[in-house]
């Protein structure tokens, strides 16, 4: 009676287009009014407390030094250099959005901001070099996927959070898998741009030149040097994950402002602006959604469902198979944080119990989730992507297919292949 209460008024109000955050909060009061004797104040106890923690301090950081970096001309510079190592090949500005994107991902740690800040340059660029722009946005907002793949990720962060693993062993977990995702997009893009004749513009370079990427990568070493000191900072043991996105922070005004010059006051101000907004949606969405998932941990719900699932099967392979069809669904009505803090006391001690590593299943969670940002009908960076290049929704969705199939196999290799995933985090052991 009671999990039906709660997953039947979630599915109610999703369906009738209730937020997120407000449908998961709704549904966990009218499962404890309806259901049982617990007090309705334990809802706002727990989502209020829930954000009482210091890891979760990463993410507005995070958030912010993305936004800092996009405004105060990072974007341009890792642009260019993008543009030298791809842009003289078949399809080259597309290559460049997609390398642009990878470069970007280790500084963000978000999607859409991803898409936003590449996209933004990209998207028109294409277009009017006759690029179709069904084509043009579909590569944006596949590639500003990686975005949370890439360390730093504010997935990652969530994660180790709720699932209680080692965001530094997360981040190093996410490298491998990400540049998997990236070559894959990137031999997708080259294929349907050599069946379409996208070819580099009369003018422009027409082979590698190793001086020009020396140069770019010169006038693009600030830039560069920020996952550096974020990562090389966390795993010398200099800062935690959350000291490290204040250190990206700093880091970001500083370079936009006093190395580049692209850093307004205004621009500034309007940084902090964003990340106020952005944030403050992000914190009500953790805490309903930790609202949810306590309910149903004392509710006992997670175990019901793990029982079900380990009756079915004892085969790691087979429950991984059937957690991803679960994730891609989910993926596609669910944002990402929300389905995280939900999802992840459920299915982590599922897989724990039969042998699948914490830090292998993180991954396999937040790529399955970044294959949501662009699965309809929330695919957020869709949007971002639509908004950003000024073309249709329906066009982007349709264009962006042969990505979504691309992204589905490389999954399929993170989960199958353990390895990609653990080298690293071993490594560092």
């Amino acid at each position: 009676m009671t999990i039906a209460l709660l997953f039947g008024t979630l599915f109610v109000c999703l369906l009738i287009g209730v937020p997120i955050a407000i449908a998961l909060g709704v549904s966990a009061l009218t499962a404890i009014y309806f259901g049982t004797t617990l007090p309705l104040s334990i809802i706002t106890q727990k989502a209020f407390t829930s954000l009482d923690s210091f890891p979760l301090l990463a993410i507005p950081f995070f958030m912010l030094a993305g936004i800092l970096m996009g405004k105060g001309g990072v974007s341009k510079r890792l642009l260019a250099l993008a543009s030298a190592l791809v842009g003289w090949m078949t399809g080259g500005l597309s290559m460049v959005t997609i390398v642009a994107c990878m470069f970007f991902a280790a500084i963000s740690g978000s999607g859409p901001a991803t898409v936003a800040a590449i996209g933004g340059f990209m998207i028109p660029a294409m277009i009017a070099r006759k690029y179709d722009g069904g084509f043009a946005s579909a590569v944006a907002a596949s590639a500003g996927s990686i975005g949370v793949i890439i360390p730093p990720s504010i997935p990652f962060v969530l994660y180790g959070v709720i699932g209680g693993v080692s965001v530094g062993s997360m981040f190093l977990a996410g490298i491998l898998p990400g540049l998997l995702i990236g070559v894959g997009l990137l031999i997708t893009a080259y294929l349907i741009s050599r069946k379409r004749g996208y070819k580099p513009e009369p003018g422009e370079a027409a082979h590698f030149e190793f001086k020009d990427v020396v140069k770019t990568f010169w006038e693009a070493k600030w830039a560069l040097l920020i996952p550096v000191i974020i990562l090389g900072g966390i795993y010398g043991g200099i800062f935690s994950p959350t000291e490290a996105a204040v250190v990206a922070v700093v880091y970001a005004v500083i370079i936009g402002k006093f190395v580049y010059k692209e850093l307004s006051w205004e621009g500034l101000y309007e940084s902090f602006r964003q990340a106020i907004v952005i944030n403050a949606t992000t914190m009500i969405i953790i805490g309903l959604s930790v609202s949810f998932a306590y309910f149903m941990t004392i509710e006992q719900i997670p175990g019901e469902i793990s029982d079900y699932l380990t009756n079915l099967s004892t085969n790691p392979l087979v429950i991984l198979i059937a957690i991803n069809l679960l994730l891609l669904v989910v993926g596609m009505f669910i944002d990402t944080i929300s389905a995280l803090v939900v999802l992840t006391p459920i299915l982590l001690p599922i897989v724990v119990a039969v042998g699948v590593d914490p830090i292998h299943f993180g991954v396999i969670l937040v790529a399955n989730l970044a294959i949501g940002f662009i699965t309809p009908p929330l695919g957020v960076n869709l949007f971002v992507a639509s908004s950003v290049g000024g073309v249709q929704f329906e066009r982007i969705a349709f264009s962006v297919l042969p990505f979504l199939l691309t992204m589905i196999i490389c999954l399929l290799v993170i989960t199958f292949v353990p390895a990609l995933s653990m080298w690293l985090p071993n490594l560092y052991e």
